[in-house]
Parts: C-alpha cells; sequence; structure tokens
C-alpha cells in the first residue's frame, strides 16, 4: 500500500471552506472512491501576538482567543507536499499552525 499522511491545521472559521476546498483541489482527502474528504472539530485557539508580529487578528502585546476549526485531510506521499503548500497559499495567517503525521498501514 501506498505511504498516506494526515494533514491538521487550525483554521478561523471564516476561511475553512477555502483552506478544506484548497487541500482538496491539491489531491488531499482522496480515499477510494470519494474525494475531498476530511474532519473537522471547532475549538478555541489562544495567542499573544509579539513585536514584529502582523496579526490578521488582535493586536500586538495582547492575548486573543479566536474559535478555529481543525480540519484533518489524509493524502498520499505523491501529493503531501503539493496538499500543504496549497494549504498555505489560502491560510489567512502568516504563522500557520499545522501537523503531518505518516500513517501506519494496519
Amino acid at each position: 500500500m501506498a505511504t498516506r499522511f494526515k494533514i491538521v491545521v487550525y483554521v478561523p472559521l471564516a476561511h475553512v471552506n477555502a483552506v478544506r476546498e484548497a487541500m482538496g483541489k491539491a489531491g488531499g482527502g482522496k480515499i477510494g472512491k470519494y474525494s475531498f474528504c476530511s474532519f473537522s472539530t471547532r475549538g478555541i485557539g489562544r495567542f499573544k501576538p509579539e513585536a514584529g508580529a502582523q496579526p490578521m487578528i488582535g493586536e500586538v502585546g495582547k492575548m486573543e482567543s479566536v474559535e478555529k476549526e481543525r480540519i484533518e485531510m489524509t493524502c498520499n506521499a505523491v501529493v503531501v507536499k503539493e496538499v500543504g503548500a496549497a494549504m498555505k497559499r489560502v491560510h489567512p495567517y502568516d504563522e500557520v499552525v499545522y501537523d503531518v503525521y505518516e500513517l501506519a498501514d494496519l
């Protein structure tokens, strides 16, 4: 079986559809005869922009909290870089928080 990965990214609610769509168009979320497969959960992200940051939300030096969606999407090794690049291209933050996991075949 081909090596598969899972990309997990945290996105403010106003941008989740654009990020999910970009990842799917790049080849993410392909499972058998299905495409654009993903799973999402909502939560609160907290951060404090430091000097030199250009926050989309909040102000430098002040704590902020934002409702976000965690998007999880699997992809084959041959497209993992393209899916990650597509996700970063449309994500609104200058510092994108994401994880990439290699999946085991059981």
